[in-house]
């Protein structure tokens, strides 16, 4: 689901969100109506915003994932360098879903 189809479902305005994530009602139109297509911060905080709304990831969740764990079990080394690397990665596969 959408984060736009998230907070329409919960009655949530994009001033509200503007308000809650430190953003302007403009940024928040344009993201959640697919006009700005790269990922960004404000990108993740309303994504993570709308997950929150929607239950979120469990804890519980990820460690019964086991495809997941073996993923990164294989591509992560452990160290912080490699952990942004990673972060990266899942950004701009967030990204494409936007753009979708």
């Amino acid at each position: 689901m959408h984060a736009a189809s998230v907070f329409q479902k919960q009655g949530i305005s994009q001033v509200q969100i503007a308000e809650l994530v430190g953003a302007s009602q403009g940024q928040v139109s344009r993201l959640l109506g697919g006009k700005i297509s790269r990922a960004s911060r404000l990108f993740e905080e309303i994504c993570l915003f709308a997950e929150r709304l929607e239950g979120g990831v469990s804890r519980e969740l990820v460690i019964a994932n086991d495809e997941l764990l073996s993923a990164l079990a294989e591509t992560w080394d452990g160290t912080a360098q490699h952990s942004k690397a990673l972060a990266t990665v899942i950004r701009s596969l967030a990204a494409l879903k936007l753009v979708r």
